[in-house]
């Protein structure tokens, strides 16, 4: 009995030992079952729209702009000195540092822009030429009567320039005269200024635009130049003559450089033969042609002394005042040039009433053309 229990007992121990070896073998060959990954959200491509780019705005080309001297050496000098101003330049791009300069993120850099080109200045057409008239020239019918007194010392005081500065050139027509006052050829209003300065007793000369020396400053519109053709000389010649009438004679506005050229002196020399005027010489050159051609030519001409005005202070213009005096005691006749400036005109005011006084005549430059003429003549006729 116990022997059967013992069997029994073995039987049930090999059954539960093949039991544990089978699931032991199940554990074993059964594969590790992998833990599943989430899975990543798909990431959608975005397209980038494309940069802008913003082209640089190109600052304005700054223009550039465009002068007398008391001694003929400081010419180009006083040129520059006395030029019309430019317009003044624009103001510069503010640095691209700025953040406040910069419209976008991301600025486009483009070559830049040519320089604008100049509109193109309107020229009037030439007026009608008419030929020389016979009798009595232009000069001595449009010349202010005076009647020079003998051995008494003649002084001109010529004030160029007018025209352009408006509220000057109306106050240089106050001051006691007899003036003689050089309107500028492309002055406005012309006749109507001119007719002012006659009315009150000033003699009226033409201030034509010459080249000087100096290639950066500009002489103004319709200014004669070396470099032109002679039919375009003569053109402008031309044009400034037609200006304004009743004038008596032109003289040069700067022209250091133009008034050395013997071709080109003589096309504005025959044109004012033509019409009977008479050239002043401005001398803004020591080797000026003008005086030596004109008289060749057979046209009345005279010459500066005295440059009023190299420095626009009043010391310097009453100094060069009591030098006109100098030399119209030397050589019995002066002529003074001076513009209208601040300084030239208070200097005048006080001087000019002074004149009599001091043994001098003021006389308009009509008037000492004259003395020339007729000293020319004596000359002549005596044979030296």
């Amino acid at each position: 009995m116990a022997g059967r229990g013992k069997r029994r007992w073995q039987l049930w121990a090999s059954v539960a030992a093949l039991a544990l070896a089978a699931g032991v073998m199940a554990l074993i060959l059964t594969p590790e079952r992998e833990t599943p990954r989430p899975e990543k959200p798909e990431q959608k491509s975005v397209s980038l729209p494309h940069r802008i780019e913003t082209p640089l705005i190109p600052s304005p080309q700054p223009v550039q702009p465009a002068q007398r001297h008391g001694t003929d050496t400081l010419a180009p000098l006083i040129e520059e000195a006395t030029a019309d101003k430019g317009p003044a330049k624009p103001q510069s791009a503010p640095p691209a540092s700025d953040p406040e300069a910069v419209a976008g993120p991301e600025v486009a850099s483009l070559p830049p822009a040519p320089p604008p080109v100049e509109p193109a200045k309107p020229v009037a057409p030439p007026p009608v030429v008419l030929p020389a008239p016979h009798g009595e020239p232009a000069w001595r019918r449009n010349a202010l009567p005076s009647a020079p007194v003998a051995g008494q010392p003649m002084i001109a005081i010529v004030i160029d320039d007018m025209g352009l500065d408006r509220k000057r050139s109306a106050e240089v027509m106050t001051l006691p005269g007899p003036l003689t006052l050089s309107f500028m050829t492309y002055a406005d209003d012309l006749a109507k200024q001119t007719a002012v300065g006659r009315a009150h007793g000033d003699e009226i000369m033409l201030h034509m635009p010459m080249e000087p020396q100096a290639r950066h400053v500009d002489p103004g519109p319709n200014a004669l130049v070396t470099g032109l053709d002679d039919d375009e000389l003569r053109r402008r010649v031309i044009w400034g003559l037609g200006r304004m009438d009743g004038f008596v004679g032109v003289n040069n506005h700067m022209g250091s450089k133009f008034t050395e050229s013997q071709p080109g002196m003589t096309i504005v020399l025959e044109q004012l033969r033509q019409r009977g005027l008479f050239f002043l010489d401005s001398r803004t050159t020591p080797h000026s042609v003008g005086l030596a051609t004109a008289r060749q030519m057979g046209v009345p001409s005279v010459g500066r002394d005295v440059f009023l005005d190299n420095f626009m202070t009043d010391p310097e213009v009453a100094r060069e005042l009591a030098q006109t005096e100098a030399v119209a005691r030397k050589n019995g006749v002066a002529i003074a040039i001076g513009h209208p400036h601040d300084a030239t005109i208070a200097e005048l005011r006080q001087w000019l009433p002074t004149v009599a006084a001091k043994g001098f005549q003021l006389v308009p430059v009509s008037a000492i053309v004259a003395h020339e003429q007729t000293q020319a003549a004596r000359v002549a006729k005596t044979g030296g």
